[in-house]
């Protein structure tokens, strides 16, 4: 009893805590006579323990540690192991899933025939060996033509002629490294002979056979190597050597005469190829490059093998793409195709933004010695809604150090960008996908969203909470359906298309209510939502030269938000206040939302107009991607209705509150019990049908089609689930919500920080260890996201100003720089073949 007393006066000291209330009276009744209320204390000391410990100031600090550490560990790894990805490419990896391939730090593209094509055109690539090299041959030509058989005669040799662009790719029957080999070689390297400007070389298996795997032909092996080394080093002074070291074999279904060539003989050969090719570096290193990745590859694949010697095509498919790469990618620089790339020189408004970065560091130094250290935020505001949030007492305006500050923070967090995807610091990997990847880190999302669930301060239909929420959770799936590689998996990709819909159905949802309800049509508050939008993507588009559409979703919604303000502003303004004095304004609205739907309509069904208006210069450098404005008109069309279906429920959302048909009460239904529970199982049954409807889709192209007519459907079913049942909506999740109001930086900065290769890999901060570099490498991605949100809205209260002309004056200035920028792009853009 005694024991059972102390556990109900800990109780009532937490609960006190905690809630600032009197403990009930009967304690012993109220709290420890069920276990229910004891776990929900539990739950709320827990919650608690971890907020006060585990603060966003020591989680920032924890990742600049990290930061300054792994830049550490990463130079040191370089210089004393080697940073040349391009010994990665040939020396190491390990399969991912069955049949990708992923090298050692660095991404693999996969290259296509007409990429092969240009890269090859007007080379002559020679392969030299026995039949596996035959093989390798093969797989090469496959990339370049792939209708291409294997139809040619055995030991003897074979030519491909690729005349449009001028490629022959030869195959030299020579199964061991001897004289003849040799003489080969050496009549490559007399004057005026025709080089090969590729050179692929292997050669041991015929060697074991002929002489039955004895020592004396393992010795002559590695004399053979070493008369020969040297015409190789000549000839890799003209173009690229390799040489292919042995892959395993399986010994038990070997052919009789074949048997001795063993795993163990294979690795002698090998171990001789090496010691032999490394004896010959000039100055450390040997022009010629040993291949060993398909070897490693082959270990895993050659119980496939039909007579366990030659490799299964897979396998072989590997070999090829890694030549192909090392070949090719340091001449037509893939994006995700890291591996033997070298850096590209900063160009000029890279430079200009590095020194501007500098020159505000600078310019703190000078106050700091000045010895004006009087400084304090200004209360930022609301990051969503841009409405300021009122604090206990007056804020203190910014003072002329604040911008500055701001400045030295954004340009430490931008060399962080560049050291991630424009540096060769850190290492990269290529996405592959499994059901596993993207489901298991879902389930860890919802399971802490869910314990992260408070009270909210309202109950009405989508209160600012829920929407926070909302965005919170659709962010977090899409990133990890990012990093997982998900929208090779159709189902996912098209629920994932209802989530970026939802996006667009809250920014005509939010900004119809604001106009609706505010009417403030100021340019002040157009400057800073377009400010709050647009910030970090344009610097991004200087410092990490990238055009304005490649961040896809903020030239989405800032067109939507124009398009909004034009529709609402037009005339005649027609506001709440407006409506009620005479419900006919109510029709007026809705002939503004018809007239919109018209001209989504018409701009649909008519790409050529819509192609001819938005390559128009300098409108074009806004919506432009690699010289086409596909991209946009792609994006555009696939949501075209989302906007217009979120202003549209508003709308209606806003009046049914108006004349008091909604009950939003706290732990009220939003409608009668009949009607509540018809919505409700009308809403589980649309989202089951879509579903179904997702999973059957063939194509992606095929869906695509149906989705801007379908995903509001799913939008509404959300919001009714939501939203309908009392209690659901009188509660919340604050890590969702938590995550909701920096969405927009989360979904920017994934694309150089987390992401990679502009998003086409992954960035590996801890090699060897997939689940923490994730881990690690999110930790520090969403510090990042938060710190810049704070840094936006710092620099919106300085460079929005509130005085009209002070504003004008900016805008203008901001325009001729705009304009200065646009003119240093265009003159700074290589020549084509430079």
């Amino acid at each position: 009893m005694e024991e059972k007393e102390a556990v109900c006066r800990g109780v009532e000291l937490a609960y006190g805590e905690l809630s600032g209330a009197p403990p009930p009276r009967d304690c012993t009744a109220a709290c420890c006579h069920g276990g229910a209320k004891m776990a929900v204390l539990a739950y709320s000391l827990g919650k608690r323990e971890i907020n006060q410990h585990f603060t966003i100031k020591n989680a920032k600090l924890i990742s600049l540690v990290a930061v300054l550490l792994l830049l550490v560990f990463h130079a040191a790894s370089r210089y004393y192991e080697g940073g040349d990805s391009c010994e990665w490419l040939l020396s190491r990896g390990r399969y991912l899933g069955e049949d990708v391939w992923q090298p050692y730090g660095c991404m693999m593209h996969k290259y296509k025939s007409i990429e092969a094509k240009t890269c090859l055109s007007e080379k002559r690539v020679a392969f030299v060996g026995d039949s596996r090299i035959r093989q390798l041959f093969y797989s090469f030509i496959k990339i370049i033509n792939p209708e291409r058989k294997e139809e040619g005669i055995k030991h003897e040799d074979i030519s491909f002629e690729d005349k449009s662009y001028s490629i022959k790719v030869d195959f030299l029957w020579y199964p061991e490294a001897n004289n003849s080999m040799k003489e080969r070689l050496i009549s490559w390297t007399r004057e005026g002979s025709a080089k090969p400007d590729v050179l692929v070389l292997g050669a041991a298996t015929w060697s074991i056979k002929l002489h039955g795997g004895s020592s004396e032909a393992l010795q002559q092996y590695k004399v053979n190597l070493t008369a020969i080394v040297g015409q190789l080093e000549k000839l890799a002074e003209h173009g690229e050597v390799y040489w292919v070291l042995q892959d395993p074999v399986n010994e038990e279904v070997l052919s009789e005469n074949r048997k001795m060539i063993t795993n163990q003989q294979l690795e002698l050969y090998n171990e001789a190829a090496v010691d032999v090719l490394n004896s010959s570096k000039r100055n450390g290193r040997s022009r010629v490059r040993l291949v060993a990745a398909s070897r490693q590859a082959a270990l895993e694949t050659i119980i496939k093998s039909d007579d366990g010697l030659h490799l299964p095509e897979s396998t072989r498919s590997v070999g090829a793409m890694i030549l192909m790469n090392s070949v090719c990618n340091k001449i037509l620089r893939p994006i995700d195709g890291s591996c033997c790339q070298t850096l590209r020189a900063p160009n000029l408004l890279q430079k200009l933004s590095a020194l501007f970065f500098l020159g505000s560091a600078v310019v703190i130094m000078v106050f700091h010695i000045l010895g004006n250290n009087r400084h304090r935020r200004h209360v930022p505001p609301d990051v969503e809604s841009l409405e300021e949030k009122k604090p206990a007492t007056a804020a203190v305006p910014p003072g002329p150090k604040a911008p500055f500050q701001a400045l030295c923070r954004m340009g430490v967090i931008m060399g962080y960008f560049y050291l991630c995807d424009r540096a060769d610091v850190f290492m990269k990997e290529q996405k592959f996908y499994t059901h596993s990847t993207f489901f298991i880190p879902l389930i860890y999302i919802f399971v802490l969203g869910v314990f992260y669930s408070d009270n909210s301060k309202e109950a009405k239909l989508l209160n600012r909470e829920q929407t926070d929420e909302w965005k919170g959770w659709m962010q977090l799936v899409i990133l990890i359906y990012h990093i997982s590689g998900a929208s090779a998996f159709i189902p996912v990709y098209m629920h994932v298309r209802v989530l970026v819909a939802a996006y667009l159905f809250q920014t005509g949802y939010g900004h119809f209510s604001f106009f609706w309800l505010k009417g403030d049509f100021g340019l002040y508050r157009v400057c800073q939502v377009l400010f709050r939008l647009n910030f970090l993507v344009l610097v991004l588009c200087v410092v990490m030269d990238r055009p304005y559409q490649f961040y896809y979703f903020v030239p989405l919604v800032t067109f939507w938000f124009v398009v909004i303000y034009t529709t609402m502003a037009m005339w005649p303004q027609i506001l709440q206040k407006t409506a009620n004095s005479s419900g006919v304004w109510h029709f007026g609205v809705l002939a503004k939302l018809l007239g919109l739907l018209m001209f989504i309509c018409f701009f649909a069904f008519s790409q050529g107009v819509f192609e001819r208006v938005f390559s128009v210069w300098p409108i074009s450098k806004l919506f432009e991607l690699n010289g086409s404005i596909h991209e946009w008109w792609f994006r555009w069309k696939l949501d075209r209705f989302a906007v217009i279906h979120g202003m549209l429920f508003a709308f209606i959302y806003l009046v049914l509150q108006k004349r008091q048909v909604l009950s939003e009460g706290k732990g009220e239904t939003l409608f009668s019990a009949k009607i509540s529970n018809f919505l409700l199982f009308l809403s589980v049954v649309s989202f089951i049908t879509y579903s179904i409807w997702a999973s059957s889709c063939k194509t992606k192209t095929e869906c695509n089609e149906m989705h801007p007519y379908i995903s509001v459907v799913q939008i509404l079913a959300f919001i009714l689930i939501r939203n309908i049942p009392g209690y659901a909506r009188s509660i919340y999740s604050s890590f969702f919500a938590w995550f909701g109001k920096i969405s927009l930086e989360l979904f920017i900065c994934q694309y150089h920080i987390w992401l990679a290769a502009d998003t086409k890999g992954i960035l590996v901060l801890i090699p060897g260890n997939p689940s923490l570099n994730i881990f690690v490498s999110t930790f520090i991605f969403v510090c990042v996201a938060h710190e810049i949100s704070l840094i936006t809205n710092d620099l919106a209260q300085v460079v929005i100003p509130k005085d009209s002309m002070a504003l004008l004056k900016r805008l203008g200035a901001m325009g001729i720089l705009s304009l200065v920028i646009l003119l240093v792009s265009r003159a700074g853009q290589p020549t084509p073949g430079a």
